[in-house]
Parts: C-alpha cells; sequence; structure tokens
C-alpha cells in the first residue's frame, strides 16, 4: 500500500475514511462495493490493518491484536459471511483445537484447569461436569447470553436507521438488550450463583473486552462469550490477510488506501464535514467523512472543541478501556517440535478477577491480574512453510497507563531512554517468567523477546492512554447515545469498535452498521447472508 508522500492523490472524493482498522476498511469495501463510491482510507501507522496488522523481525512474523475469532467455521454464520463478502471469498480459515481456551486458576500444586470446547453443549456438560450442584445456575446463564446475543441485533440496527425513525421506534429497540447491557456482569451472575470458583470461569475470558465482572456490561460479556461457543478460528496466513483481503473491493471504484497518513483535523463548515485537513496541511474534500480512529480521538482531536462539546460531555461518563503489555517471544523450533497445539491459555492468580485487578493497579509489584497466551505459529498452517523450524508465542498482560505517563514525551518509539528501558526490562523479565512456567517447553528456549507497552499502542494506534478497546466495556457505554454512526454533524459518520462491540468481529460489524447509516440501507441483512461466487451464481 502506497504511502501518503508517495501517492498521487486527488483533492476530492466520494467518501473520506480516517483510519484502516478493520471497521474502516469494512465501511469503505461497503461503500464502494454498493454505492460504487471512490473511497480515500487514511491510515497514519506505516502499516494498514489497525489491530489485524503483522510485524515481523528476522526469521519470525506475529499478529498485534488477532488472537482466534468465533463464528468462522459454518459459512451460514452471519459473521463468516460479512468477511466472505469484504474478501470475496477469498480469505481462509484455520480451525483452532477442540479445546480453544483453557483457564488456570490459582498456582502451584492448587491450581486447577478448565477447558472451553468446542459447541454450546460440550460447554455447558464440561462446566456441569467441573460444578456438578450448579446444573441450574450454569444452565441459566448460557439462557441469558444467548437471549442478550439476540436481542442485541434489534439494539445495533437502531444505530443505523435513520434518525427520524430512531426517534419513534428507537427506545422499544434498545429496551429488551438494555435490559441485559444496563447491568454489570457480576451483578447478572449473582441472581444464580454465589459460587466464586464458577463466576470466575464464566467470566475468565473477560479479558477479550477489557473489563472484570463486577464492572463490565453483561451485554458485552455475552456478545464475546457467544461468539465461541462454537469454537474458534485463525486465519490462514496470519493476519495481515484480512486488509490484503478487503483492499482490493475499494480500489475497485478507485479507491486508495494510504499509509502513513497522518489526519490533523476533520473540517467542518457550518454544522456539516467537508473533508479533512492532514498534519501537512493539505486538504482531502468529501461529501462523506467516516472516522474510525475512535469516538473520544474523533471529538477531542479531530474536531474544534466548540463544535463537539455536547458529545465530549457525554463520553466523559465512559471511561478508556485498560491498556496491556504483550510479550513477543521467537524460538528456533517449530510449534511442532515443542508440543504446541494453539491452545490459549488464561492464567489467574485468585478466582476473584476484580480483586486480582484492583491488587495490581495499587501495587504493579502484585501478580499479574491475568494472563492470556497465544501460539500463533501454532494456529497458521503456512507459518512452518514462511518460518520453517521456528515458533512464535505471545504473552499479555493488563496493565495501568500510569507508570508509563511520565515517558510519553520522552522521544519517541524505541528512543524514550534508560528509565523506559529499565522499566521495560523488569516487565519483560517477569513476563518471560511467567510465561517459560506456563509453558515448560520453551525454558531456556527464547531466541528473541520483544515487549510492547501502553506506549507502543499509544505511538501506533493513537489510543491516547494505550486502550486496547477503545472505551471500556462499562454499562454507561451501552447507554450513551453518542456511540451511533450517526453524529450532530452532517456528513460525519462513527464507525468500528466503539460503535458495536469490542474485537474484530465487533469492529467489523461497526464497519457494515456504519455503510447502513451512510447509504440509508439495510446492508447487514445483505452481507450476512452466506457469499456465493460469481461461478456458483452463474451455475
Amino acid at each position: 500500500m502506497p504511502s501518503y508522500k508517495q501517492a498521487s492523490l486527488d483533492d476530492q472524493w466520494d467518501a473520506i475514511v480516517i483510519g484502516s482498522g478493520i471497521g474502516g476498511l469494512a465501511a469503505a469495501a461497503l461503500l464502494s462495493a454498493h454505492a460504487g463510491k471512490k473511497v480515500l482510507v487514511l491510515e497514519r501507522h506505516y502499516t494498514a490493518g489497525g489491530y489485524t496488522h503483522s510485524f515481523n523481525r528476522p526469521g519470525y512474523t506475529w499478529d498485534v491484536g488477532v488472537h482466534y475469532i468465533g463464528e468462522l467455521q459454518d459459512p451460514r454464520s452471519p459473521i463468516r459471511a460479512v468477511f466472505d463478502h469484504l474478501t470475496e471469498g477469498q480469505l481462509q480459515w484455520q480451525p483452532m483445537p477442540d479445546i480453544y481456551d483453557r483457564v488456570v486458576i490459582g498456582t502451584g500444586v492448587g491450581a486447577r484447569t478448565f477447558d472451553f470446547p468446542t459447541s454450546l453443549e460440550s460447554l455447558r456438560a464440561s462446566l456441569k461436569q467441573s460444578f456438578p450442584a450448579e446444573g441450574s445456575a450454569i444452565d441459566s446463564y448460557l439462557a441469558a447470553v444467548q437471549a442478550a446475543k439476540k436481542w442485541s441485533g434489534l439494539y445495533f440496527a437502531e444505530k443505523a436507521v435513520p434518525r427520524p425513525i430512531a426517534g419513534i421506534a428507537g427506545r422499544f429497540m434498545r429496551a429488551p438488550f438494555l435490559k441485559w447491557a444496563s447491568q454489570t456482569t457480576l451483578d447478572v451472575l449473582h441472581g444464580w450463583t454465589r459460587n466464586a470458583e464458577l463466576v470466575a470461569v464464566l467470566t475468565a475470558q473477560w479479558g477479550d473486552y477489557g473489563l472484570p465482572p463486577a464492572q463490565s456490561s453483561f451485554g458485552m460479556h455475552a456478545l464475546i462469550a457467544s461468539h465461541y461457543f462454537e469454537g474458534a478460528s485463525y486465519p490462514v496466513g496470519g493476519a495481515a490477510r484480512i486488509a490484503e483481503g478487503i483492499t482490493p473491493l475499494i480500489e475497485r471504484s478507485g479507491g486508495k488506501v494510504v499509509v502513513s497518513a497522518d489526519v490533523a483535523e476533520i473540517v467542518v463548515s457550518g454544522e456539516k464535514a467537508t473533508g479533512v485537513k492532514m498534519a501537512d496541511g493539505r486538504e482531502f474534500r468529501s461529501a462523506i467523512v467516516v472516522s474510525d480512529a475512535g469516538a473520544r480521538n474523533t471529538f477531542e482531536r479531530l474536531v474544534r472543541q466548540s463544535q463537539s462539546q455536547p458529545v465530549r460531555d457525554d463520553l466523559r461518563r465512559i471511561p478508556g478501556s485498560i491498556a496491556h503489555l504483550s510479550l513477543y517471544v521467537g524460538i528456533k523450533q517449530s510449534a511442532a517440535e515443542l508440543g504446541l497445539n494453539g491452545t490459549n491459555l488464561w492464567i489467574y492468580p485468585t478466582p476473584d478477577h476484580d480483586a486480582n485487578m484492583s491488587r495490581f493497579l495499587n501495587d504493579p509489584s502484585a501478580p499479574f491480574p491475568a494472563l492470556f497466551i497465544s501460539f500463533p505459529s501454532a494456529k497458521d498452517p503456512l507459518f512452518e512453510r514462511k518460518h520453517p523450524g521456528r515458533a512464535t508465542l505471545e504473552a499479555i498482560a493488563f496493565a495501568p497507563y500510569a507508570p508509563f505517563a511520565p515517558f510519553e514525551n520522552n522521544g519517541t518509539w524505541k528512543r524514550r531512554g534508560p528509565d523506559y528501558d529499565a522499566l521495560k526490562n523488569v516487565l519483560a523479565e517477569r513476563l518471560r517468567h511467567e510465561l517459560e512456567l506456563a509453558v515448560p517447553a520453551i525454558a531456556g528456549k527464547i531466541d528473541h523477546a520483544e515487549l510492547s507497552t501502553p506506549l507502543t499502542t499509544r505511538h501506533f494506534m493513537n489510543y491516547q492512554h494505550g486502550e486496547a478497546y477503545g472505551l471500556a466495556a462499562t454499562p454507561e457505554r451501552f447507554l450513551s447515545r453518542s456511540l451511533t454512526p450517526h453524529t450532530f454533524i452532517r456528513n460525519l459518520y462513527l464507525t468500528g469498535q466503539d460503535i458495536v462491540s469490542a474485537g474484530i468481529a465487533g469492529a467489523m460489524m461497526g464497519g457494515v452498521v456504519t455503510a447502513s447509516a451512510v447509504l440509508g440501507r439495510n446492508l447487514v441483512a445483505k452481507v450476512t447472508k452466506p457469499w456465493v461466487t460469481k461461478t456458483a451464481a452463474r451455475s
């Protein structure tokens, strides 16, 4: 993809999309495919894809944000249909092992392990085997997750409909889902059980949306938990294939995806967005501007304060999501030689996720509140072809931004001074120690280890406090009326994970909802139908 300085770009476009995360790419591709619009996608990073991009070091490749995605093995599932629609069926998916997530609670000989198997009924049976006295609570929980997921469709559809219709019917469209989303995950679970260990297991995937159960919305929890009921998959060839697969659809109508393109301002004339102004002063004009930069970035940094104050006030009630550390590890042995099969590990010091987090926020030397270990080279069947005799792992832990804030203005990426390097080295060694304890097969074999911090996320993703998931998954997030594709500025739209839900699939569906809002057409119904190739359609 061309860089901004090297690309030959017109001044006028049918639509401009700020940011090339999957929400921005999906919106751009659908505007191109379904309305023939010439779309300019402007990405400030030197590579496209947002959290779906990959990076390389000699002998290794890592994906920064794609660890597993649900609802993909059945071609009839809506998520698979959207991916197929955006990539014209070219993106292939490798199923994860039958046990896609393994949860470890506690340490040493007292640690207990719980598996998340593929299929809802297998999960139900596994939970009841581990907690035989909690069968009724488990059934009630699974039914509630399914109910919340069912009603979420109407809730998100309301975001795309024209404002006059939303004004009449919106309250009724939102209410069934908000019954669940307005409560915390812990409050809902405590309606059925007080078994702390069962609650810990049922909420063990809280890291997939970044907020422990006493703080998170049960609506967000239900969306993520149900997403994996039928197992998980990984993109064949790695996460970079996602942006590579979507870009041709944008280019077909004359659009372009341009990297190293820093947007300084959304240009607003009167009450209407008319284009964008770049950091170098150049302006591009368009009748449609879509921001995939996140709601807070959009209204606090890209739109002038005098024009965005009402939304800024609303967003102040929703905190940003937690930041994270990620240790990227490379080993000079294949995943098969090391006995790694791709099952993710979730490791917790105690069953109380909220107490674990609170303890760590107050004392960074305390045990990590959650440790997620991923094995990308074991998930991708093409990895061995690209990097024979090599394996990659990632160890991820949530961390507050505050310890890193003093270094945010010290130089730039990889050049922030010795004190910052010393802090990184301490944290990297802690993660490395935990990783080798959890995966003994790699002990003493690490060839390459590289730590990203919240400042890395700030530098590349432009989240000011290194947020992993944009806005936090609180009940207030779902009650907000600002998190819709439509904004109070005409022709300015929002997209991405702040519009729908956290994660890759949620951000992608944000793109679908936004494109529907822009065009005033129900693209959701169209693109969630199973993909039919042109050859099959003609036969």
